[in-house]
């Protein structure tokens, strides 16, 4: 069986995330001892030994609906959304002088990569409604790549999941100083948890639910974990999906 915890863990919270499946397991009976780390994405949220793993909005209203069962979505109790969504932060550096995403227009938009909903969908579709497109869109790879090449000059926006912003808040004050956040998208569901198709989802949202009440208030924090929603297929299905770059 394979379990992963990928999707939300940088270096800092490894440890929580460790303890947050240790309680899973705990609470399930049954799982491999240890989180997969390293391994494709892809190959993990396809494998037919899929116990637990987390993947993207985009990713899975376009290539794995159907292919896979959903668990759950995790309450990350971000501001302006409601409990299991969250949104983009679209982040330029601090000191630039635009007060307003339009005044970007033209310049280059840097993104994690183009299945991503928070990286490249969700601000496709809100710069896409105000008619602001941009002369060149460059691939970084991850958030907080993305975020670097902003504080750094090498892109002029970068669309952020929300979470990760709140993250690198925490965790990486130096980077998060040079930015500030000029714009936030409308709010989709978040990232959900999946299993392999088949497997029943019920005994695995239980213990989900019950192991982020078991973790230490620091972990809870540290992941910013506040519960679990059951949010269906078709919410997932009807975000939009803009063009790729």
């Amino acid at each position: 069986m394979i379990a992963s915890l990928g999707m939300y863990d940088m270096p800092a919270v490894r440890g929580a995330n460790d303890r947050f499946w240790t309680a899973i397991r705990a609470r399930l009976g049954y799982g491999p001892e240890r989180l997969t780390r390293g391994a494709e994405p892809w190959a993990v949220w396809q494998s037919p030994d899929l116990l637990l793993a987390q993947t993207c909005g985009m990713p899975y209203r376009t290539r794995l609906h159907g292919r896979v069962t959903l668990v759950g979505t995790p309450d990350h109790g971000l501001p302006f959304c409601p409990p299991g969504h969250y949104n983009s932060v679209l982040l330029v550096r601090a000191g630039a002088g635009g007060r307003r995403v339009q005044d970007f227009a033209g310049g280059v938009l840097a993104y994690n990569e183009a299945l991503s909903q928070s990286g490249w969908a969700a601000p496709m579709t809100h710069l896409g409604a105000l008619g602001v497109r941009f002369s060149r869109h460059v691939a970084t790879g991850a958030h907080a790549a993305s975020a670097r090449a902003v504080a750094e000059g090498r892109a002029d926006m970068a669309g952020l999941d929300a979470l990760t912003w709140e993250m690198l808040k925490d965790h990486d004050g130096g980077l998060a100083a040079r930015l500030r956040v000029i714009a936030t998208t409308s709010p989709t569901p978040a990232l959900p948890w999946i299993t392999a198709l088949g497997r029943d989802p019920a005994p695995i949202a239980a213990a989900i639910g019950a192991a982020i009440g078991d973790l230490a208030p620091a972990d809870r924090a540290a992941l910013h974990l506040g519960g679990l929603e059951d949010i269906p297929a078709a919410a997932y299905l009807a975000v939009p999906t803009p063009p790729g770059p």
